[in-house]
C-alpha cells in the first residue's frame, strides 16, 4: 500500500481511461508527503533528502553570462549542501566570486567584472545531507561554449566543365558545441537547392553535375555557433563553369579538357567512399546516413534495408531523399542499409553496417521506502544497456563496501534487503548503472517511522457523477505502518464489498456504474497497530443530459428561412446551457441568426449558410450535441437533372519544396451537376497530430494549384475538399509527406499569469505551444521572475514543455514581474513581453470596525463599517461579506431555528443595505473581508431591531350561519403580524341583481375577537366583505368574501302552493290535438307533391330560360357568375390531389389545394366557402389520368436527400 493524493477534478464525465492513466502513476512504496498543501502535522514528520532539481550532466555554459549550477532538495529536516569539484571538496568560502543561493544548493559564479568561465571548467557534484542521510547529484561537467575565428587561407577559384561535379569544401572550425552550417551568398540569401545542388551532414556543397547558370563568385559557408549566438564566415568561393567552345586567352593550355564533347555517365558516390562502411549509434538517438551521388543526368537515391523493412512512422527522408533519418532508434534497427544510386545509364550503391548500442536505461530504477521498525523491505535497482551496465551501491554518497555496516541490510547483485529495520537504518541510497556509453544515478531513501493513520481527503467533500459512469471517492493516506483501509456506505454501514465496488490501493472507492441509488454518504477507515482514524465523503449521482428532439437536415433555397430544433432533458439540479455551433465554430454574428430557448432559426438564408450546425447542451458535469445539415441552393432542381456534391479530386503532387512554402497542385472531380465554387485545403502533422487534420487555405473553383505557407519541423501531409452549392466532397486521398526542417521558435508562450496557490509561493502559469509551434526539437521554455519596484536581478530556470512553474519561499502577497520564453535545440524565440502577477494570498488578518447599523423601515436596514487597512488583506480585495440572522420574533416571544443568510459586497465598499427583513424582529449581524484565499474574521455580533410593519391578510374569513337578515363571520389572525394588531376592520355591502354594489359599511373589531354576527340584513340579499388588521403603522392586506342570507319564509310558503301545469290533464290533451293536426297537414301535402311531378314544368322552363338569370351548371361546382375559365382546365403538373378531387389529410397537409388553388379549392375568389353548394363530385377520368402522370415538386426536392 503506498500513498498516492489525486488532485480533484470536475469532468464533463468520468473515465476508465482517466482512471488507468492514475494507476500507472502510482508508487510502491510508502512516501512522507513534502507538499505544502498537506496538513501542517506531516511537517514534524523527519524524511531523509531528495534531490528535487539539478543541472545537466554536460552544462554548457556562456561564456559571457554568469555560471548557475543547479542542486535543490527536500527533506526534513531541510538538508545541508555541500560541493566537490573535480573529486575534491570545493570551498566557497574562499572564491568572492562564488555564492550560494539562500534556502538552496545552487551555485552561483560571477565572472560578469573580469570572472574567466575556463577557470571553472570541471567536475561537479552537489550533496544534500541530514541527520536522516546524505542524497548526491549527477557528476556535473561544466564547459563554455566556444565559437572560434574560421583559419585564414586562400581559397582558389574553381575552373570547372560543365556536366562535371564539383565538391565546395567548407570545413567550419571546431565549436562547442557544433556550429549549424548553411550557404548563402553577399546578399544573404539562401542558396537554392535541390537534387543536383544539396549540403551533406558535413557542411560541403555537392554538385552532381554543374550547369552554366552555377558561375557564381559568392559562394560563402555560414557556421552558427546557436549557444553564442554568434555567426563565422568563410572567405567566398569563386566557381567558374565553361560552356564547349568557350574559353578565355590564358585557358588556351587547357583546349583538349574543355572542348571534350558533353557526354552523359553513370553514378558514382561522391560521400560516402567506398563500397561499404560502418555506423554506430546510441539508443533513443537520431540516425542519420547519407549517400550523395554525381552523374549525369543527376542521379536518384533510393534506400534500402537489408533483410528487413524501413521502421514505419520513424523514418523520414531528407536532402531530396539522400539522406535517411531514423528517430528513436533500438537494438531493432542495428543492421546492412544500402543506398543506391541510380540514372538511365546505371547504378552504384553503398553499404553502412549499423550497429545500435546503448547507454544505461532504467528498467526498475529504486523507490523511496518507508517502514516501521520491525519491517522488512527491498530497494531494487534494474538496468539494461548494450553493453550491460555495472551496478554498484552507495549509501549517503559513501560506497556501500566501506560504509558503516547495517546489521538489517543485506546487498545481492541489484537488490538490497532489509530485515528488522530499526529507526537507526533510516538512510540515502545511490544506485549507480554505468558502461562506457553512460551512467545512471539514482537516490532512494530508506525511512523508518512509527506514524499513526492519517487521513489526507478533505472531510465531508462532495463528488458529483452523472448516472452510469464511474465514480472515484478519495482516500489518500498515510501511516506507517502502511494502514487498512476500509469503506462503509453511510456513518455505521456494514463494510462496502463485492463486484459493484473497486478498491484501489491509494484509497480510492471505485464505483464503476454509479446508479442514482448509490448516492449518500461514504466512510472510509484507516487503521494500524497505531490507531484508527476515518473520515466521510458525499456521492450525488445525476441523471444524465440528453438531447430529445435532434436537428433534422434541411434543404432550403436560398432566401428562405429554416429553424432547427433541439430539445433537451437534464437533470433537474443542473443548469444547462445551450450553445449552437456552425462548422463547429461560433454562429455567425447576424441578427438573422435568431437563438430561442429550443431552437434555431435562419432568416433569409444565404449561400454562406451552408454548412452543419450543431447543438450542444452543457452543464458541469456533462454535454452531450446533435448536429445537422443545412443545404443552400439556388432553385428547386427539376427532377430530371440530379444534383449532389462533387466527387473529391485526385491526383495531388507537391511541387517547389522549399523550407517555408510548397506548391500543391490537383486534379478535380465531377461536380455532378453543381459547379464547383471553391476547395479547401486541409493538413496532418504526421509528427505532432497524427490523424488530426487542420484548416490551411482556400482557393477558388477555378484553381487547381496553390502555393502554401508552411512553418518549420512539421511533418506534412495535404488533401483537398471540393465544395458546392450543394455541399462538400470527400477529402482527395492524401497527397505525400513533406517534412520542413527545424527552426528556432517563432512565438512565445500566451496566457502567461502569475498567482499564488499558498501564501509563500507564485505559480508562473501558460498557455504551451503546440506541436507545429515548437519549429524544432527540444522545446523548453525559459520561465523568468523578479519582485517588482525592489531592484532584484531576474532569476530563470529552463523547464520542460509543461505549463507551470512553482517558486517557493516568496512573500505573501507582493507583485512580480514575469515572462516566458520559448526555446529549442535551435534556438531561443524572440523577447517576450513582461505580465505582472502576485505570489499567493493569505486569509484576512483583521476585522472591520465600528459597525453601525441604521433602519431604514420595516424591512429594510443600511449597514455601515470601517474598511480595514489594505495591507492586512493580504491579497486581492474581493469585498465585505455580511452575515445576518434573525434571532427571534417581538411578537411571538419565542426563539427559532438559527438561520443565516449571506450578502457579498464587492470592492472596497464601507456600507451596504439588508433587504427582506421581517418587521418587529430582532437581528444579530457581523461583517467580515473577503479576498481571493476566503473570509477574515468577523467584527463582534451587531444586535438591531426592525420596526412594526403593517400585518399581512388574516390567515381565513368563513361566512356561516345565515339567516334571514343575519350572517356569522369568523376568522383566523393574519400568518405575519408584523407587530402587535390593534384592530380588525370589516367592510361590506351589498349587491343587487344586476350586479351592482351597494352603501358601504364598515365596522372596527377588536383585536381579540375571531368571530361576528352580522344583524338587520335585507332577506335573499348578497354581500360582499372585505376584512383586514392593523397594527400602529396601517392597514394590512385585506382578504375579501361573498355570502347571500336566505329567502323570506313567506314568499317560500306561496311558491309551494303554486300547481305544476304541466302535470294537469286538460294542457297534456291539448297538446295531443297539436301533434295530431300537424301530422294531418304533412300527409296532404305529400299528396299534392305527388301528382305535380307528371307535369313537364322542368322541361318549359328550360326552354324560355331567362338569359340574365342562369341556373348551375350541372358540370360546376361555382355559381354561375363567379364561373372562372380556369375551372375547366385540367390540373396543374406537379398537382398531388387525388382524381376524386377530395384532399387527403396525409397526402399533403400543407397543400395549397385546401386553399384553392386548384379546380377542386373549397373557397372561392372572395374567400366564401362555395364548395357545400356544388352539385359536381366526381371528376372526368382523362382528367384525373392526365394529373397522375405529373410528377410532383416534393419529390424532386427529396431527390437531394
Amino acid at each position: 500500500i503506498h500513498l498516492k493524493i489525486m488532485m480533484t477534478k470536475k469532468s464533463i464525465s468520468a473515465s476508465r481511461v482517466s482512471l488507468i492513466l492514475f494507476l500507472c502513476q502510482m508508487i510502491t512504496a510508502l512516501e512522507v508527503p513534502l507538499d505544502r498543501n498537506m496538513p501542517s502535522y506531516l511537517d514534524l514528520i523527519s524524511q531523509p533528502p531528495t534531490i528535487t532539481q539539478q543541472s545537466p550532466k554536460d552544462y554548457i555554459v556562456d561564456p559571457r553570462e554568469n555560471i548557475v549550477i543547479q542542486c535543490e532538495a527536500k527533506g526534513k529536516p531541510p538538508p545541508s549542501f555541500s560541493w566537490t569539484r573535480n573529486g575534491t571538496h570545493f570551498d566557497i568560502d574562499k572564491d568572492a566570486r562564488v555564492t550560494v543561493k539562500p534556502n538552496s544548493g545552487t551555485l552561483v559564479i560571477n565572472i560578469m567584472n573580469g570572472g574567466k568561465t575556463e577557470a571553472y571548467e570541471g567536475v561537479y557534484q552537489c550533496t544534500a545531507r541530514n541527520e536522516r542521510g546524505a542524497a548526491i547529484s549527477n557528476n556535473i561537467v561544466i564547459r563554455p561554449s566556444r565559437s572560434p575565428l574560421w583559419t585564414k587561407e586562400k581559397v582558389e577559384p574553381k575552373h570547372v566543365r560543365e556536366g562535371d561535379p564539383l565538391v565546395l569544401h567548407c570545413s567550419p572550425p571546431v565549436g562547442l558545441p557544433p556550429p549549424i552550417i548553411f550557404w548563402m551568398d553577399n546578399s544573404f540569401q539562401r542558396l537554392p537547392q535541390n537534387e543536383r545542388v544539396s549540403q551533406g551532414l558535413n557542411g560541403d556543397l555537392y554538385f552532381s553535375n554543374v550547369k552554366p547558370e552555377d558561375t557564381r563568385e559568392d559562394y560563402i559557408c555560414y557556421a552558427r555557433f546557436n549557444h553564442t549566438q554568434t555567426i563565422q564566415q568563410k572567405q567566398p568561393i569563386s566557381v567558374k563553369v565553361f560552356s564547349n567552345g568557350f574559353l578565355l586567352g590564358w585557358e588556351i593550355c587547357l583546349k583538349n579538357i574543355f572542348l571534350m564533347p558533353l557526354t552523359e555517365r553513370r553514378p558514382t558516390l561522391l560521400t560516402p567512399v567506398g563500397s561499404t562502411s560502418n555506423k554506430v549509434e546510441l539508443r533513443g538517438n537520431v540516425l542519420l546516413l547519407e549517400c550523395i551521388a554525381e552523374g549525369l543526368p543527376t542521379p536518384v537515391i533510393r534506400w534500402i534495408k537489408e533483410g528487413g523493412e524501413l521502421p514505419i512512422n520513424r523514418t523520414f527522408f531528407e536532402n531530396f531523399k539522400k539522406t535517411l533519418k531514423i528517430i528513436e532508434v533500438s537494438e531493432a534497427d542495428s543492421g546492412k542499409y544500402k543506398c543506391v544510386a541510380r540514372n538511365p545509364l546505371g547504378s552504384t550503391h553503398h553499404t553502412i553496417t549499423v550497429t545500435v548500442k546503448a547507454a544505461p536505461y532504467w528498467i526498475t530504477a529504486p523507490r523511496n521506502l518507508v517502514l516501521s521498525p520491525g519491517e522488512d523491505g527491498t530497494l531494487i535497482c534494474r538496468a539494461n544497456g548494450n553493453p550491460k551496465p555495472n551496478i554498484s551501491w552507495l549509501t549517503n554518497g559513501v560506497p556501500i563496501a566501506i560504509a558503516p555496516e547495517d546489521p538489517s541490510r543485506k546487498v545481492d547483485g541489484d537488490t538490497i534487503i532489509f530485515s528488522d529495520v530499526q529507526e537507526r537504518s533510516s538512510a540515502v541510497y545511490q544506485c549507480n548503472a554505468s558502461n562506457e556509453y553512460g551512467y545512471l544515478l539514482a537516490n532512494a531513501f530508506v525511512n523508518v517511522l512509527a506514524e499513526p493513520p492519517r487521513i489526507l481527503t478533505p472531510a465531508n467533500k462532495l463528488y458529483q457523477v452523472i448516472a452510469n459512469n464511474p465514480a472515484l471517492l478519495d482516500c489518500a493516506f498515510f501511516g506507517s505502518p502502511v494502514p487498512e483501509i476500509e469503506w462503509f456506505k453511510g456513518v455505521k454501514g456494514s463494510i462496502l464489498r463485492g463486484d459493484l465496488y473497486v478498491f484501489h490501493d491509494n484509497g480510492t472507492l471505485e464505483i464503476p456504474v454509479a446508479q442514482k441509488d448509490s448516492t449518500g454518504t461514504y466512510t472510509c477507515v484507516a487503521r494500524n497497530k497505531l490507531g484508527k482514524v476515518q473520515n466521510e465523503v458525499h456521492l450525488e449521482v445525476k441523471d444524465p443530459t440528453m438531447i430529445i428532439k435532434q436537428p433534422e437536415y434541411k434543404i432550403i433555397q436560398r432566401g428562405g428561412q429554416v429553424s432547427f430544433e433541439c430539445t433537451i432533458k437534464h437533470d433537474p439540479t443542473l443548469i444547462p446551457t445551450i450553445m449552437w455551433l456552425k462548422d463547429n465554430g461560433e454562429l455567425p454574428d447576424d441578427e438573422r441568426f435568431i437563438i430561442h430557448k429550443d431552437s434555431l432559426a435562419i432568416m433569409n438564408v444565404t449561400d454562406k449558410d451552408d454548412g452543419t450546425y450543431t447543438c450542444v447542451a452543457n452543464t458541469t458535469l456533462d454535454s452531450v450535441s446533435a448536429s445537422a445539415v443545412l443545404t443552400v441552393v439556388a432553385a428547386t432542381p427539376t427532377p430530371a437533372i440530379i444534383y449532389d456534391r462533387p466527387n473529391p479530386p485526385f491526383d495531388l503532387e507537391l511541387t517547389d519544396q522549399l523550407e517555408r512554402s510548397i506548391q500543391l497542385s490537383w486534379i478535380p472531380g465531377y461536380d455532378n451537376n453543381s459547379p464547383i465554387t471553391n476547395f479547401v485545403i486541409e493538413y496532418e502533422d504526421g509528427m505532432h497530430e497524427p490523424g488530426v487534420w487542420h484548416y490551411q487555405a482556400e482557393v477558388r473553383g477555378t484553381q487547381t494549384t496553390v502555393q502554401l505557407k508552411l512553418s518549420p519541423y512539421v511533418n506534412y501531409s495535404f488533401r483537398v475538399i471540393a465544395v458546392n452549392e450543394i455541399g462538400r466532397s470527400q477529402p482527395s486521398e492524401a497527397s505525400e509527406q513533406y517534412l520542413t526542417k527545424a527552426a528556432k521558435p517563432d512565438e512565445n508562450p500566451s496566457g502567461v499569469q502569475g498567482i499564488g496557490s499558498e501564501p509563500d509561493n507564485l505559480v508562473i502559469i501558460w498557455e504551451p505551444l503546440k506541436g507545429f509551434q515548437s519549429n524544432g526539437p527540444g522545446l523548453q521554455y525559459k520561465v523568468s521572475w523578479r519582485q517588482k519596484d525592489v531592484g532584484d536581478e531576474w532569476t530563470s530556470v529552463i523547464v520542460a514543455n509543461v505549463s507551470k512553474y512553482i517558486v517557493s519561499g516568496t512573500p505573501t502577497f507582493v507583485p512580480y514581474e514575469i515572462k516566458v520564453q520559448a526555446l529549442n535545440d535551435l534556438g531561443y524565440a524572440p523577447e517576450p513581453a513582461e505580465v505582472i502577477g502576485h505570489s499567493g494570498e493569505d486569509l484576512p488578518m483583521v476585522a472591520p470596525g465600528n459597525v453601525q447599523v441604521h433602519i431604514v423601515n420595516s424591512t429594510l436596514a443600511k449597514v455601515h463599517w470601517d474598511p480595514v487597512p489594505l495591507k492586512t488583506v493580504r491579497g486581492h480585495l474581493q469585498g465585505y461579506r455580511i452575515y445576518y440572522w434573525k434571532v427571534q420574533s417581538l411578537s411571538k416571544r419565542r426563539r427559532r431555528h438559527v438561520e443565516k443568510k449571506i450578502l457579498t459586497f464587492s470592492g472596497n465598499k464601507t456600507h451596504g443595505m439588508l433587504p427582506g427583513l421581517e418587521p418587529y424582529s430582532s437581528y444579530k449581524l457581523n461583517v467580515r473581508v473577503v479576498n481571493g484565499k476566503g473570509e477574515g474574521p468577523a467584527s463582534p455580533d451587531k444586535l438591531f431591531k426592525t420596526p412594526e410593519g403593517v400585518p399581512s391578510a388574516p390567515s381565513f374569513l368563513k361566512i356561516t350561519n345565515p339567516t334571514l337578515d343575519s350572517l356569522t363571520l369568523e376568522w383566523g389572525p393574519p400568518t405575519h403580524p408584523n407587530g402587535v394588531l390593534i384592530a380588525y376592520t370589516l367592510k361590506f355591502q351589498p349587491i343587487n341583481s344586476t350586479h351592482e354594489l351597494g352603501p358601504l359599511v364598515e365596522i372596527r373589531i377588536p383585536a381579540n375577537e375571531t368571530s361576528l354576527i352580522l344583524s338587520n340584513l335585507n332577506y335573499s340579499t348578497r354581500y360582499k366583505f372585505y376584512f383586514y388588521a392593523q397594527t400602529s403603522v396601517g392597514a394590512g392586506s385585506q382578504i375579501t368574501e361573498e355570502a347571500v342570507t336566505i329567502m323570506d319564509e313567506g314568499k317560500m310558503a306561496m311558491a309551494s302552493r303554486q300547481v305544476d301545469i304541466a302535470t294537469q290533464g286538460w294542457f297534456i290533451g291539448l297538446m295531443c290535438a297539436v301533434a295530431l293536426l300537424i301530422l294531418i297537414l304533412l300527409i296532404v301535402c305529400f299528396i299534392r307533391r305527388n301528382k305535380g311531378g307528371k307535369y313537364p314544368v322542368k322541361e318549359k322552363e328550360d326552354a324560355h330560360a331567362d338569359p340574365e338569370i342562369q341556373p348551375m351548371k350541372e358540370d360546376d361546382g361555382t355559381f354561375g357568375e363567379y364561373s372562372d375559365a380556369e375551372d375547366h382546365k385540367p390540373l396543374k403538373k406537379g398537382s398531388r390531389t387525388p382524381s376524386d378531387r377530395t384532399v387527403k389529410k396525409e397526402d399533403s397537409d400543407d397543400s395549397l389545394v385546401d386553399y384553392g388553388e386548384g379546380v377542386n379549392g373549397q373557397f372561392n375568389e372572395d374567400g366564401s366557402f362555395i364548395g357545400q353548394y356544388s352539385g359536381k363530385k366526381e371528376k372526368e377520368p382523362a382528367e384525373g389520368n392526365e394529373s397522375s402522370e405529373a410528377p410532383s415538386p416534393v419529390n424532386a426536392m427529396n431527390s437531394f436527400v
